[in-house]
């Protein structure tokens, strides 16, 4: 009941609009001092956190995405897609996910990649005489990607809370991410030939095939150097994150040619308010988990679910429920760091796999995204089409759908999820 009431009050404080930090650091500062008497150890707790080699690579991440969509790599990834995939059915629908989940392994970010695929992708599908809210609908939900397929902001955020290997992580949301992008891409498809748009193009030849992928063929290998690099053992998961931003800007500046100085400036203050955002709201957290160990409610929460013999798989659809009704009204990094410091005791005691749960949390974090009342990315699209909001959620419905199955699969087959860590060397 505590716990309830912990969450209930910290909920209803971020809905008065108090940035994340603010909120998450209030309520755990006011609980500190009546649970302890004093808030003398808050420098120790925060320190001791955020002393972590593993957050350098946010920054860079970060910075890694910015170049990118500041030199506009975007346009050359879409029109490749688009030549690859034009004969299809739906096909700019489905060069429009295949883009996102490139952009995806690049960006980190799934708004990031709903606003720099949707802001190429909407016009065009539109001039092509697909229906709004379709349109609207398959930009929101291939922006979603951004999360789940590596680099993701969140899944580092949810590793460093949780102590879990995020070259773990990383490999572990690789299949997850494809397999629902090619649901959302199998959805087109079908739409397609069922009332929607269906304006098809020629097959494109070998040699124009040939010319979009060598166009595109820089930004193209951002994501095998970054796995790469991490399967092979050639980089830690920090240093994949400076070698991808480090590529990024050669990229930009020797290859496109349309990076000066200006927009280095621009590109490293946008990173700098990132991860600074970032930095501000784990500190908060970390407050908000110790106050929660102080209170003995996570140990409280494993007594229960002992005591009335709640298995694994009961345990993560309740946790599931919760998140997605959470997704309604609050961000995913509110989410992952209010959720997780509770939950992790309690996924020890039943022996789920944290990597496993990881893989859910951000499908359901994906969720989030394309939910009302506060899905970002509704807003994301909104705002680039200036389109009625109610063109967008109608868009978004059948991948709610989509992505309840996909979440419905990787509960069902934790294999899907934890077989390519496994192979790649990593552990729980």
């Amino acid at each position: 009941m505590t716990l309830a009431l912990i969450l209930l009050g910290l909920v209803l404080l971020l809905l008065t609009g108090l940035p994340i930090f603010a909120g998450l650091g209030l309520a755990s500062i006011v609980l500190l001092l009546i649970v302890d008497g004093q808030i003398g150890s808050l420098g120790d707790i925060v320190f001791a956190k955020l002393n972590v080699y593993m957050l350098v690579a946010i920054p860079m991440f970060a910075f890694m995405a910015h170049v990118m969509i500041r030199s506009k790599v975007v346009d050359d990834l879409y029109a490749t897609a688009h030549v690859m995939v034009r004969h299809l059915p739906g096909g700019l629908g489905v060069a429009t996910v295949l883009s996102c989940t490139v952009f995806a392994a690049i960006s980190g970010s799934s708004v990031a990649t709903a606003l720099t695929i949707g802001a190429t992708a909407i016009p065009q599908m539109k001039r092509y005489g697909y229906r709004p809210d379709k349109i609207y609908g398959v930009v929101a939900a291939g922006g979603t990607l951004g999360i789940l397929i590596p680099p993701s902001g969140p899944m580092i955020l949810y590793g460093i809370v949780s102590e879990t290997s995020i070259g773990a992580l990383f490999f572990a949301g690789l299949v997850p991410g494809l397999i629902l992008a090619g649901i959302f891409a199998a959805y087109t498809m079908w739409a397609s030939g069922h009332g929607e748009a269906s304006t098809r193009q020629d097959r494109a030849s070998l040699a124009e095939v040939g010319g979009a992928v060598r166009r595109s063929l820089a930004a193209l290998s951002l994501p095998p150097l970054v796995l790469g690099g991490l399967y092979f053992g050639v980089f830690t998961p920090t240093e994949a994150a400076g070698a991808g931003a480090f590529a990024s800007l050669l990229i930009a500046v020797f290859l496109y040619r349309n990076f000066g100085f200006r927009d280095l400036y621009e590109t490293a203050y946008e990173t700098v308010r990132t991860t600074s955002m970032l930095f501000m709201v784990l500190a908060a957290a970390a407050i908000f988990g110790h106050v929660l160990t102080l209170m003995r409610l996570p140990a409280e929460l494993v007594e229960t679910m002992v005591a009335y013999n709640v298995g694994p798989i009961g345990f993560i659809l309740g946790v599931m429920a919760v998140i997605f009704v959470l997704g309604m009204f609050l961000e995913t990094i509110s989410i992952i760091l209010i959720t997780t410091p509770i939950v992790l005791p309690v996924l020890d005691t039943l022996g789920i796999d944290p990597i496993w749960y990881g893989v859910l949390l951000m499908i359901n974090l994906e969720l989030a995204l394309i939910t009302p009342p506060v899905g970002m990315n509704l807003f994301v699209i909104k705002g680039i089409a200036k389109a009625p909001m109610g063109d967008v959620v109608r868009g978004i419905v059948p991948y709610v759908g989509l992505m309840l199955l996909g979440l419905l699969l990787m509960l069902l087959f934790p294999g899907l999820s934890t077989w390519l860590p496994a192979t790649m060397g990593y552990g729980r």
